[in-house]
């Protein structure tokens, strides 16, 4: 019997800076900011927090790297405050803590960012210890946004390849999450990583990048594109089940091809105050359930509802929410149809 129990990840530790302003400001002139505040950004670090206040039941832990400054002491603080174990987060005096300026427009809530990779841009092979960890599964993300990790590695083909083929050889499930940025490198640092990834967590736009599929159109979502994408990931190498989710629901398909999906939850427009972090809490809502040994239609149950909470927030983490009560919005609401 497997007497792992937890959740280590690792990957882009992110402070977001998220300023309202009154208006987007021609070249050369000035606009007011109104308000600020700060919130998470990450992979790593929205999926723990987002499990924490689900009220996970087993351990939490990081991985990662941030500089010695403010926005770093607030990260380590965060993991203190939720009991995210962080002894695998380290501090450099070589850049600063990554972090994003988030631009908001007040009356309309569009939203501009400007990004600073900073201390994750240098996060290397070396800071990934497997060691000590008795937790079950490692999860990395961003693939994409990692600059040392996405760079070549001469046997696995990138580095983070590298530190997910080490992870399972400690005993670790692994798991990825992808940025959905615009360009045509996935295939390059993405396909590499699958052949040692045990959980393949991504949107559509991200599985259609890796894939060469268009999995929407104009008319919607295709999901005929959508199977025949998640079937050449998991040919690509997955050992178990890719995950893809979009704004109708999310979807799972595992080894044996069986697809299985769930809709997401019909909530109202006057609900919604964001959508930052909304694939990091239907991540976090996957693996609670697998973690848990859940029916993979719960997986799915649990990563809708978790979106949903996320929804009721500008920023990453801040809508959510209990899991009991995270569940309650689907109920309340209902699934789309």
């Amino acid at each position: 019997m497997n007497t792992r129990s937890g959740i280590l990840a690792g990957g882009n530790w992110i402070i977001d800076h998220v300023k309202i302003i009154d208006g987007w400001p021609a070249q050369d002139t000035l606009c007011n900011i109104l308000s600020s505040t700060h919130g998470t950004g990450g992979s790593p670090y929205n999926i723990t927090i987002d499990l924490a206040k689900m009220g996970a039941s087993f351990p939490l832990a990081a991985i990662g790297l941030v500089g010695q400054d403010s926005d770093g002491q607030i990260i380590l603080d965060d993991c203190a405050k939720y009991r995210i174990d962080a002894t695998g987060i380290q501090q450099t005096d070589q850049a600063p803590t990554s972090y994003t300026d988030v631009m908001t427009i007040q009356a309309t809530g569009r939203r501009t960012f400007f990004h600073a990779r900073g201390a994750n841009a240098l996060l290397d092979s070396r800071h990934f210890d497997f060691n000590k960890t008795t937790a079950r599964l490692f999860h990395l993300g961003y693939l994409l946004l990692l600059d040392t990790l996405d760079s070549p590695h001469p046997k696995f083909g990138t580095i983070a390849a590298e530190v997910l083929a080490r992870a399972q050889a400690a005993g670790l499930k692994t798991s990825i999450d992808l940025v959905s940025e615009d360009s045509d490198r996935f295939a390059r640092i993405v396909l590499p990583a699958l052949k040692h990834v045990d959980l393949c967590i991504m949107n559509e736009f991200e599985a259609g990048r890796v894939t060469g599929q268009r999995i929407r159109t104009d008319s919607g979502l295709d999901r005929a594109a959508l199977r025949t994408a998640m079937q050449q990931i998991l040919d690509a190498g997955v050992r178990e089940y890719v995950i893809v989710h979009f704004p109708e629901g999310g979807a799972v398909m595992g080894r044996d091809g069986q697809l299985h999906e769930h809709p997401s939850v019909k909530l109202p427009e006057s609900y919604i105050k964001g959508a930052a972090g909304a694939g990091d809490a239907f991540a976090a809502g996957i693996l609670l359930g697998w973690h848990e040994g859940l029916p993979v239609k719960e997986w799915l149950r649990y990563g809708v509802c978790a979106a949903a909470a996320n929804l009721a927030d500008e920023t990453c983490t801040g809508g959510m929410l209990p899991l009991a009560q995270v569940l309650e919005i689907g109920a309340r609401y209902g699934f789309r149809e």
